[in-house]
């Protein structure tokens, strides 16, 4: 199946986080923009995540362990692993998450939300 992301709804992960998901079986792709500045909070799931930094600088905190990604740099969030993050500056962000992130495909995310 081939898609265009431009057709795909964006929807509100959390203030200042955008993305456009495709969704398969067994995984999610999420094409996140992120304004700079804006902070991801700590939050945890099952899913297993690649986050690969495309576009900005984003300051990643993966289990108390900070460090700064830039374009071409990937970090691996094991399951059920605490991890948050603020956008240095403007970051277009891939993310994959595997099994799907059910909560992004019905766009009900509710963490970072007031």
């Amino acid at each position: 199946m081939q898609y265009n992301l431009s057709d795909i709804q964006p929807f509100e992960i959390s203030r200042g986080f955008t993305a456009r998901c495709i969704h398969t079986e067994q995984m999610t792709i999420a094409f996140v923009d992120a304004e700079a500045g804006a902070e991801m909070p700590q939050h945890t799931h099952v899913n297993e995540q690649v986050t690969n930094i495309l576009e900005g600088e984003f300051e990643f905190n993966l289990g108390g362990e900070i460090m700064l990604l830039r374009p071409g740099q990937s970090v691996v969030i094991p399951s059920n692993v605490p991890h948050s993050g603020r956008a240095i500056t403007f970051c277009r962000i891939l993310d994959a998450f595997s099994p799907v992130r059910e909560d992004f495909r019905s766009g009900k995310v509710t963490y970072g939300k007031k």
